[in-house]
């Protein structure tokens, strides 16, 4: 396998309460009218004023309090957060076998036949990252689009490689292949079926410039066992492809006995 060298505060309102003397519900006999009372004397200069001796606290704001029998006006709703950020298209989707791979193993699996969308290309080695997630950006666009529903990882299927570079078809499994083609599909999307059949996995975990070391521990295998494999080798991207140093990147590597 060629080497590879591939994310309140709220101001409360004070309402100042004024009493007034109740009248008495007798009418009172006429009384002579009183002598007029003496004005009083005005306040020494300087006095301050009650307002001035008791202000109101500087950050509340008087306003009318609530009546009699009236409720208190509740207070105005919190902003709305915004929108939660929509989860990555390939998140929840099941991969081709149901059961975890192990890193430190290798797996025996069958691997079913299921309708997919697929786009063929090409790349050079250099840029065999950059070429796969484009490609599977293209599919995934193409999908939306036309309102046709993905169900499965997206997969790379190496159907030719050289010293140069290698020819791949990026696959995406649907619900179903639609019939008829929906106008506005890319021409070069066409739909067929993932690989199928026995397989020996091996699950790569870590940063895609590292899985040159795991096509070496693929190719010990295969050559110690003494087992020829078909030319195309299959990659499953369980987590979606980053950057080339993203260590978080999970694949599965699928090698097809013949």
């Amino acid at each position: 396998m060629k080497t590879r060298l591939p994310t309140i505060a709220i101001g409360l309102a004070a309402a100042l309460a004024c009493s007034a003397p109740v009248l008495s519900q007798q009418v009172p006999a006429p009384q002579p009218a009183p002598a007029p009372a003496p004005s009083p004397a005005a306040p020494p200069a300087g006095t301050p004023s009650p307002a001035q001796s008791t202000p109101l606290p500087t950050t509340t704001a008087p306003g009318p309090g609530p009546g009699t029998n009236q409720a208190p006006t509740p207070p105005a709703p919190e902003k709305a957060l915004p929108p939660a950020t929509p989860v990555p298209p390939a998140a929840g989707r099941p991969p081709l076998v149901a059961n975890p791979g192990d890193p430190s193993d290798v797996d025996e699996v069958t691997l079913p036949a299921k309708p997919a969308a697929i786009l063929s290309g090409n790349a050079k080695w250099d840029q065999a990252l950059p070429s796969l997630k484009d490609a599977i950006a293209k599919v995934e666009a193409a999908l939306g689009q036309a309102g046709i529903k993905a169900v499965g990882k997206p997969i790379s299927v190496f159907t030719r490689t050289d010293d140069d570079g290698f020819q791949f078809e990026v696959m995406v499994p649907v619900e179903a292949a639609p019939n008829p083609r929906p106008a506005g599909l890319p021409d070069d999307l066409r739909f067929g079926a993932t690989p199928s059949g026995k397989a020996l996995r091996f699950t790569h975990k870590g940063s895609y410039e590292g899985i040159d070391q795991t096509y070496e521990t693929v190719t010990a295998y295969l050559d110690a066992k003494g087992i020829l494999v078909q030319d195309a080798f299959v990659e499953e991207y369980l987590t979606p492809l980053g950057g080339p140093s993203d260590d978080a990147l999970e694949v599965n590597i699928y090698a097809l006995p013949k």
